[in-house]
C-alpha cells in the first residue's frame, strides 16, 4: 500500500478451551514458532510470544492489511489444527472462544514485551483470570462477566 504508514502494536490474549493445562513445556516453542509463522504470513511482525499452559499472550507490530479477527481466526485456527494433527495432547485440542487485544503507543512496547517474557514469573503473583480481568480494567474495556473466559473445571482430565 503506498504511501500508507502506521505504527500500530496489538497484543492479543487467548485461552485454551476450559482453560485446560495443556500446552506442555515439550512442545511450547514448538507451537509458538508455529504460530509466529502464521502472523509472518499473514505479513505482520512478531515481537513477543509466551505464555502458560492455559494461555498464551503475542504481542505483534500489526499492518492494516487484515483485520483483527480474520488474524486471529488464522492463529487459533492453523495451530489447532496443527496441535491436533501432531497429537500433542488427548482428544481434540481447540482455543476457547474469543479472545482480548489490547494497543500499546511505541514507548509502551518494551514494557509489554518484558510482560510477556515473564509470564512465569508474573503468574505466581496471580492467576490467569485475576491478569485478565486487570487487563481489561486497565484498558476500560467494559465486559460482561458471562462471557469471561470460563474458569478451568475441577474435574478434568489431563
Amino acid at each position: 500500500m503506498a504511501n500508507t504508514y502506521t505504527q500500530i502494536h496489538i497484543q492479543m490474549i487467548f485461552a485454551v478451551q476450559n482453560r485446560d493445562c495443556v500446552i506442555r513445556e515439550a512442545w511450547k516453542e514448538e507451537l509458538y514458532k508455529y504460530m509466529t509463522g502464521i502472523i509472518q504470513n499473514n505479513k505482520h511482525k512478531v515481537l513477543a510470544i509466551n505464555g502458560m499452559p492455559d494461555h498464551v499472550h503475542v504481542l505483534i507490530g500489526m499492518r492494516p492489511t487484515q483485520s483483527l479477527s480474520e488474524l486471529m481466526q488464522d492463529i487459533k485456527g492453523d495451530s489447532s489444527k496443527w496441535i491436533n494433527k501432531k497429537g500433542f495432547v488427548k482428544g481434540k485440542f481447540s482455543w476457547q472462544e474469543g479472545y482480548g487485544a489490547f494497543s500499546y503507543s511505541k514507548s509502551h512496547v518494551d514494557k509489554a514485551i518484558d510482560y510477556i517474557k515473564n509470564q512465569e514469573e508474573n503468574h505466581r503473583k496471580k492467576s490467569f483470570m485475576e491478569e485478565y480481568r486487570a487487563f481489561l480494567e486497565k484498558f476500560e474495556v467494559d465486559y460482561d462477566e458471562r462471557y469471561i473466559f470460563k474458569e478451568i473445571e475441577n474435574n478434568q482430565e489431563s
